[in-house]
């Protein structure tokens, strides 16, 4: 594609389902002239419990698909597939991708003033250490404290965000990391960031609460603008969605979590690709 058919394409969006909707959310606002194209991989969730073999066959086939949509760049919205996956496909790719953890690291050692950070995540996310060894490059003197949060996920997921249920969870997972000398923490979740209010009332006002989508949107920005690709004043925003299974359930969040009404959901066979 010429330069000005790269301005008008779109970018890509996935993750292993829903939570990476946090991440395309952040995108529709802080570049809103971009359109998207999402995939959530609902049929092969979760991520996190999945081999790292498995995850990489799962992104190289949603990229050759989001590569049939001609999008300019492609966002990995998910913390798992990102630590997993992210430097396989970038070596395999022309296509600029990112993901979510680079960007949320970048953030926490800019934030912290003690120099030790918290990461919550999936427990495939906390297993790679990923979260520590981008800290750790960035600034040799951080402490990196990680927490997996596995029931985070299906609490968001069957909708008990705000629900006392959900603040005990916090309470069992978080009280270790809220009683160190933590002064920053990374959401490492996609899904987190509609916890984040519980989250934060709960860690209090003494830790900064770091949520990557935020970042990895800026990080997008900065890409597109580099290269002369990003897309300019848009009279028509265009988002479509696709996933690989319960597409209905699908719908139904995101709407529950997009700040615009989603109307057509397509399911694909993704082990086509």
């Amino acid at each position: 594609m010429n330069t000005e058919e790269l301005r008008k394409a779109p970018i890509g969006v996935f993750d292993s389902g829903v939570g990476g909707l946090t991440v395309a959310r952040e995108i529709m606002r802080q570049l809103p002239d971009e359109n998207i194209v999402y995939f959530g991989d609902t049929a092969r969730l979760p991520y996190g419990s999945k081999s790292k073999e498995s995850i990489i066959r799962f992104a190289k086939q949603i990229i050759r698909f989001l590569q049939t949509k001609k999008v300019k760049a492609i966002v990995i919205a998910c913390n798992t597939a990102t630590a997993q996956a992210l430097e396989a496909v970038q070596k395999e790719c022309d296509t600029p991708i990112i993901g979510v953890i680079e960007p949320g690291a970048r953030a926490a050692v800019k934030e912290t003033r003690n120099k030790k950070i918290g990461v919550i995540g999936t427990e495939g996310t906390i297993r790679s250490n990923m979260y520590t060894r981008i800290i750790k490059e960035m600034d040799p003197e951080a402490e990196v404290v990680g927490k997996a949060c596995p029931l985070f996920v299906p609490l968001v997921e069957e909708g008990f965000a705000k629900h006392h249920v959900t603040e005990e969870v916090i309470d069992i997972y978080l009280r270790e990391i809220r009683d160190s000398e933590v002064d920053t923490m990374i959401l490492g979740c996609t899904h987190y960031p509609l916890l984040r209010s519980a989250i934060m009332r709960y860690m209090g006002d003494r830790v900064h609460i770091v949520n990557p989508a935020y970042e990895t949107a800026m990080d997008l920005k900065k890409v597109l603008e580099e290269r002369g690709i990003s897309r300019g004043v848009n009279e028509f925003n265009k988002y479509e969605f696709y996933v690989s299974d319960a597409a209905e359930k699908f719908k139904q969040f995101a709407n529950s979590v997009l700040p615009y009404d989603v109307g057509t959901i397509r399911q694909i066979n993704i082990e086509d690709y």
